[in-house]
């Protein structure tokens, strides 16, 4: 999953961005409006984390392009605790949801994957694919009923190809959605050996990943 944070505290975006890259997660971060607008011309996310007050604007004012764009990008507003008209300002403006600072890092993670849950086919959190369990919450995937261990970027990888799960993911998509602008000395074809490491973990099971040559990746099921 790849997120833009907007948040000009950099004790609390060093904070949130540590916690979803424990997880395996990419996370770009913006400290002012005019870094985010510049961010989303370029670059697609899965969600945003939008502070509303910055030095240079609104983080209302990045909804805005988001939504003016028609993006899919999953919006969360972080609000200071009195500013009410604020939030109801940012929910009528298109966000998915908001949360009050100052805030817990496990209830801004919970929240992240509710957003992320409203377009899959259930409420809950656990996804179960073949004879895979996979738990985002507990970052945990069982095979045939044993935990498997996988290092933060095959969860990663894992999680993006769940979510798609029985369609083709071309590979620039899959770098995308692993890797952050941060990550300059990563190449695309990284993607090939992450590939590589989680069909080793996945060896034995229902499920596989197919490569189709020049379109991408496919993870399937047995039946």
């Amino acid at each position: 999953m790849r997120l833009l944070l907007l948040e000009d505290a950099e004790d609390v975006a060093e904070a949130v961005a540590r916690s979803f890259s424990r997880r395996g997660d990419a996370v770009d971060h913006a400290g002012t409006v005019a870094d985010a607008l510049d961010l989303i011309a370029v670059q697609a996310y899965d969600v945003a984390i939008l502070d509303i007050e910055l030095p240079d604007g609104s983080g209302t004012d990045v909804l805005r392009a988001l939504r003016d764009a028609g993006t899919a990008t999953h919006v969360l507003m972080l609000t200071a605790r009195t500013k009410v008209d604020d939030r109801v300002s940012a929910l009528d403006g298109g966000a998915d949801d908001y949360l009050v600072k100052p805030f817990d890092l496990r209830e801004l993670q919970a929240r992240v994957r509710a957003l992320i849950r409203r377009v899959g086919e259930t409420k809950s959190s656990v996804v179960e694919f073949g004879d895979i369990v996979f738990d985002p919450r507990q970052c945990a995937v069982q095979v045939q009923g044993a935990a498997v261990p996988l290092t933060r970027r095959e969860f990663s990888l894992l999680e993006i190809m769940l979510a798609e799960r029985g369609r083709v993911i071309p590979k620039d998509r899959i770098f995308e959605r692993m890797f952050s602008f941060n990550d300059e000395e990563v190449g695309v074809n990284a993607v090939e050996t992450y590939i590589a490491r989680l069909r080793r973990k996945l060896e034995g099971s229902q499920v596989s990943i197919r490569t189709l040559r020049g379109l991408g990746y496919q993870l399937v099921a047995e039946r």
